[in-house]
């Protein structure tokens, strides 16, 4: 199929080059002029692993482009998705819509010829419908179809995700567009993933709910490590034991600093939003926005409590500030809270992430950087991880240690076992394990 795909951030360019993969001819669309001449260098914007060699490996077999030019690009297409951002309004929490509306409005305007317009941006409920009336007004003399195909994609494991993904949930309203995904999705067909076909509401709910869900587990377990360390449980032995409960299942049970990214901050704030707006309110989902913005802040007491109350004038090193390992993406990071606040309570900060450096400098003033762990705790008072890089994973304890002028080890992700911290020489402080 013939297949464009209009916007190259993180869900564009994933899932346009996946497409291509599949054996698609794919044509990936931005107005950003400055990206298209780095795609067309083969080089990536983004941070994920194995994305530029399958990207080189399409671009290659003729089947993967990159162009600023709508027109020729949605010339013939079978499918146009439309993978743009829908950020959050600042002040209001809605998403905004503008972006999603110009792209269809724009793609619209340039077919020649019959398509489906396939929504791959998160969108709430009620958007795809709004699609299809603008869409409908505009080009009346044409047959094209609307389809919500929101993504699951994790960052740092996007490209399995796609290729192997527990479904692939497609809103439609009639057979011809169903067909037509199947086709497109047909190489998946050997590897078994359910395709859910729905409405497009529910196309588009099904996408918030889930994303809801995993941050209401998150910030569940957050709170149950809080009550660990008042009583005495550890947090990871808990996790173990609720996550065997087939019910529950283990995965989004590792306590930490918070979650944040590009989807779950953006995704509860505007489901909430709907709920507000149909006078439905989603109190759970409101108490765990407000939860986890909370415990970003409770996080830097922690490390000042480590630090025996102050951190003026003391060197502190941060390992890790993206959002999660395997990506540069620094969006409502928990580190964006955690690294500010010990700055601005006197603290010198440096920091160490294997992909973080690129967005972060700017977005952490007042902080210095390094090259590795060694290097950052150098002369520190304490060693913060907030990201858990495998590469924090397999530090020399020892020789981090005795590097350092101070022996506070603040583990904001339970990568390191207490006892091995102890004998190290560390005074540890974890998340929710309370036993000694």
């Amino acid at each position: 199929m013939r297949v464009a795909m209009i916007g190259t951030g993180y869900v564009g360019l994933v899932s346009g080059v996946c497409f291509s993969d599949f054996g698609h001819d794919v044509v990936c669309v931005d107005l950003d002029a400055a990206k298209i001449a780095l795609l067309n260098r083969g080089e990536t914007p983004i941070y994920e692993p194995g994305l530029g060699a399958m990207m080189e490996k399409n671009v290659a077999a003729g089947r993967l482009s990159f162009t600023t030019d709508l027109a020729a690009a949605v010339k013939g297409a079978e499918a146009v998705f439309i993978a743009v951002g829908t950020p959050t309004r600042r002040g209001e929490g809605h998403a905004d819509l503008s972006y999603v509306f110009s792209a269809a409005e724009a793609v619209a305007a340039a077919l020649t010829g019959p398509s489906i317009i396939v929504l791959k941006s998160t969108v709430p409920v009620g958007t795809n419908r709004e699609v299809k009336r603008r869409v409908a007004a505009a080009r009346p003399d044409l047959a094209i179809a609307v389809a919500s195909n929101p993504e699951f994609l994790r960052e740092g494991a996007a490209i399995e995700d796609f290729m192997r993904p527990d479904r692939v949930v497609v809103g439609i309203e009639d057979d011809a567009t169903r067909k037509a995904m199947k086709r497109l999705y047909r190489p998946l067909n050997l590897r078994g993933p359910s395709m859910v076909f729905t409405s497009l509401e529910s196309a588009e709910m099904i996408k918030y709910a889930a994303n809801a869900f995993l941050a209401t587990k998150i910030t569940f377990i957050n709170e149950i490590a809080d009550l660990c360390e008042k009583t005495g449980a550890d947090v990871q032995a808990v996790a173990r034991g609720i996550g065997l409960d087939g019910r529950i299942g283990s995965k989004f049970l590792h306590a930490g600093p918070g979650y944040g990214g590009s989807c779950f901050p953006k995704d509860t704030l505007a489901l909430t939003r709907t709920g507000q707006e149909a006078n439905s309110p989603l109190r759970i989902v409101e108490t765990v926005i407000e939860v986890n913005e909370a415990r970003k802040r409770k996080m830097a007491e922690k490390v000042i409590d480590a630090c025996g109350g102050s951190v003026a004038g003391k060197r502190i090193a941060v390992l890790g500030v993206t959002f999660k390992p395997d990506t540069d993406d620094m969006r409502d990071a928990p580190s964006l809270t955690i690294v500010p606040a010990l700055i601005g309570r006197g603290a010198k900060v440096v920091i160490v992430d294997p992909e973080g450096r690129r967005e972060g400098e700017s977005l952490l003033p007042g902080a210095d950087w390094a090259e590795d762990a060694y290097e950052a705790a150098s002369g520190a008072a304490a060693a913060v991880v907030i990201t858990e890089w495998n590469a924090f994973r397999g530090l020399d304890l020892e020789r981090l240690r005795e590097g350092m002028a101070g022996d506070v080890l603040v583990d904001l992700r339970n990568i390191f076992r207490r006892d091995e911290a102890q004998a190290a020489g560390f005074a540890y402080t974890g998340v929710g394990r309370g036993a000694a």
